[in-house]
């Protein structure tokens, strides 16, 4: 007979299968906290469906929708469902580009009106602005740039956009225009909803807590309007919600008619571990799982020092070692051990891996936040992708692959200017000159700008530049020649010390992000794919590890939404905190409390919890009163 704590999942995957009768199609979300096994549960609703409707669905030509978070989660759906065409696999950004890129003349007059709307609204603030400083010469030139784009509209044949690519062509959408202009098409055209409605009559949203807000609403709508036509099955849990730009309330207001299973067992983590996250969590939706039967006891220990310590690397060698004596796994010892490291707040590792000040300036500016974070912020992808294989190669002496990324993805390449030219060999030449000149910058080990390196390429037109480092440098080649030229000074900058009108926050955090050396581009690039030592929440989401080493500091950190601090009591609640408490809305301790969740919630075997605080006691007492660890458990160091 089966044990009741082994099968009492198993009403979930049953609940969701009701919900995939195509005759009585209903919507659902799944509640499935850490370790649950939840794309075990959507792989196997796929599988029933490929047994029970497959044919339907065949012959209909109609597939399953499944939306996942990142590739690495689509590739892992798409290989556990064997390949199988029957199901459309593919990221946010990857499904909303396929169903709108046909719709090629409604994007051209979306983009013509918001352009004209943003010329219009930098052409009011012009009027108001002062002349001469940084921020009216920055303006002139986005007028420029979005002048001369909404002049080219009409010559482009056939709009482009890749998800992963860096979308720099005149005729690419970026990712921010092209969610924002899906969303929009999804909510205001019939015609695109029946397409999508039929063509997928199912579709199934991972990870759906971070899945852009406006997309989520905009499904939702089309889910009231087609009611009976359509499965939107949403898999997710809001304490996992790791992007801001995420629905914070989703699962909270759906209608009664949406089912809401949940799944109850970690089958990931050892017993003491989910006894720790039951508690975290306790203080938000008392959600609470069981241990699998046979899963082992685990331990963990909270290490608690003064943020004085200096040599922070040793002390946490020193926990891994007392970590292999109380555990007796002896894979915590020695510089290579075997265990991941959660920096949990992306300052910590930007400052352990030396890309802090590109970090610290662009975390600040919360419309490019997310972007930032997941590593696809344009002008960081411009780096990665184009500058840094470009570099890698020449210092190779690989002139095959420096041609061939010149060629790609130079404008003095451009197949019309090629075909047009009564002179190529001199344009050839052109391109030449603007490589080796851009190289000079890392000759005898040279470690140049971010800066350095885009006023060169903006000045010799080797590559199309993202519009807000574009206007920098052009701002400084100006400013370089009328300091130059005092008596025919093309642009005069206002002295640092006035007053700036309405500075633009996004070109702000960029001008100080490019004065970093470009070595930290590649730290950063090496963080981002996962390549350190180092992982945070956002990184690890989905990801199991026999060993956890969670590192709390807010003091390196220097972070401003997160605070351990305050969830672990040393530090008081802010006016702001308990007026967002007050209003429901999110917090620092939420959402510090979100990521300690997904941190702790790694481990497999044993876990390591090392906090930095300025107030020891205080902490001790604060987990003892919450019972999140025993006396047993804690040591201060």
């Amino acid at each position: 007979m089966a044990s009741p704590i082994l099968n009492i999942d198993s009403p979930v995957d049953e609940q969701i299968l009701e919900c995939l009768n195509l005759e009585a199609p209903k919507s659902f979300f799944l509640f499935a906290g850490a370790g649950s096994g939840k794309t075990r549960s959507l792989v196997t609703a796929l599988a029933k469906i490929r047994e029970n409707s497959g044919q339907f669905f065949r012959l209909n030509r109609k597939k399953v929708a499944v939306i996942t978070y990142t590739n690495a989660a689509c590739d892992e759906i798409i290989h556990r469902i064997d390949y199988d065409p029957l199901f459309s696999v593919s990221t946010i950004h990857s499904f909303v580009w396929e169903l709108i890129k046909n719709y090629q003349h409604d994007i051209r007059e979306w983009l013509r009106i918001d352009l004209k709307n943003e010329i219009a609204e930098l052409e009011l603030a012009a009027t108001t602005g002062r002349a001469g400083t940084k921020a009216a010469i920055d303006r002139e030139e986005k007028i420029k740039s979005k002048t001369k784009r909404l002049s080219t509209l009409d010559e482009i044949r056939s709009f482009t956009y890749s998800p992963t690519g860096q979308n720099r062509t005149r005729d690419s959408l970026n990712h921010a225009e092209m969610i924002k202009m899906a969303a929009d098409f999804l909510l205001n055209k019939p015609l695109m909803q029946e397409i999508l409605v039929s063509k997928f009559p199912i579709l199934f949203i991972d990870e759906s807590q971070d899945t852009k807000k406006e997309l989520i609403e905009a499904l939702f709508a089309i889910e009231r309007l087609h009611k009976g036509k359509l499965t939107l099955g949403l898999f997710g849990d809001t304490m996992q919600r790791i992007y801001s730009d995420g629905k914070p309330d989703l699962g909270i207001d759906l209608s009664e008619d949406w089912i809401k299973p949940v799944k109850q067992l970690n089958h990931r983590c050892p017993k003491r571990v989910i006894e720790l996250i039951n508690k975290i969590r306790l203080q938000t939706d008392k959600q609470s799982q069981q241990p699998r039967e046979g899963q082992e006891e685990g331990i963990i220990r909270l290490f608690i020092i003064s943020n004085q310590a200096t040599d922070r690397s040793l002390l946490e060698r020193n926990i891994g070692d007392q970590m292999a004596q109380v555990t007796g796994d002896e894979a915590w010892h020695g510089e290579q051990a075997d265990v991941k490291k959660l920096t949990l707040e992306h300052h910590m590792a930007a400052r352990r891996m030396g890309f802090m000040g590109i970090f610290e300036p662009l975390s600040q500016v919360e419309s490019i936040r997310t972007s930032l974070i997941d590593g696809s912020l344009s002008g960081l992808r411009y780096f990665t992708q184009l500058i840094m294989p470009l570099v890698a190669a020449h210092q190779k002496g690989d002139h095959f692959t420096v041609a061939r990324i010149v060629k790609q993805n130079s404008p003095l390449f451009n197949g019309q200017l090629l075909k047009e030219s009564k002179d190529q060999p001199a344009l050839l030449k052109n391109a030449n000159d603007g490589v080796t000149g851009f190289m000079k910058l890392w000759e005898d080990g040279n470690d140049p700008t971010l800066l350095e390196i885009i006023k060169i390429i903006v000045g010799n037109g080797l590559f199309v530049t993202p519009e807000p480092l574009s206007i920098i440098a052009k701002r400084h080649i100006k400013n370089e020649l009328s300091n130059a030229d005092a008596e025919n000074p093309e642009v005069v900058i206002a002295a640092e010390d006035e007053e700036e009108d309405e500075p633009d926050t996004v070109i702000d955090a960029w001008e100080t992000a490019l004065n970093s050396s470009f070595s930290q581009i590649k730290n950063y690039d090496a963080y981002i794919a996962n390549k350190s030592p180092f992982g945070t929440h956002q990184g690890v989401k989905g990801l199991e590890f026999p060993r956890v080493m969670v590192i709390l500091d807010d003091e390196e950190a220097r972070g401003f939404l997160f605070s351990y601090e305050k969830l672990f009591g040393v530090k008081a609640l802010t006016t702001a905190d308990l007026n967002n408490i007050r209003d429901g809305r999110d917090t620092t301790v939420l959402r510090t409390m979100r990521l300690f969740y997904v941190a702790c919630s790694r481990a497999e075997k044993s876990l390591a919890v090392v906090a930095y605080t300025e107030n020891p006691e205080a902490l001790k007492n604060h987990v003892l009163k919450e019972e999140w660890f025993s006396k047993e458990e804690i040591t201060v160091m």
